[in-house]
């Protein structure tokens, strides 16, 4: 099952760098690429809470907090998950 899973996340990898090489060669136009980075810095304002209208220094930085907010969270209930789990 585990070989299954593995063989399809290799094939995925595989068939996602295809696209992204294939993006990359495709156009030289620079406006374009300074467009594709402005659409992925405001979907990147919509996914961080309280991001919306910051300059892109201040939203990498709050996307960084963010981050180490989000693993903090995830040590946390994994701790508690550990103290509560199964066995009571």
């Amino acid at each position: 099952m585990k070989r299954m899973e593995l063989r399809r996340c290799k094939e995925f990898s595989r068939a996602k760098w295809r696209r992204r090489r294939r993006r990359r060669w495709t156009g030289d136009s620079g406006d374009r690429g300074s467009r594709s980075v402005r659409t992925k810095v405001k979907k990147l304002q919509r996914l961080i809470p309280g991001a919306k209208g910051l300059k892109p220094d201040r939203l990498f930085l709050r996307t960084a907090d963010y981050i180490l907010q989000l693993r903090l969270q995830v040590n946390i209930l994994q701790a508690l998950s550990k103290i509560y789990g199964p066995s009571h």
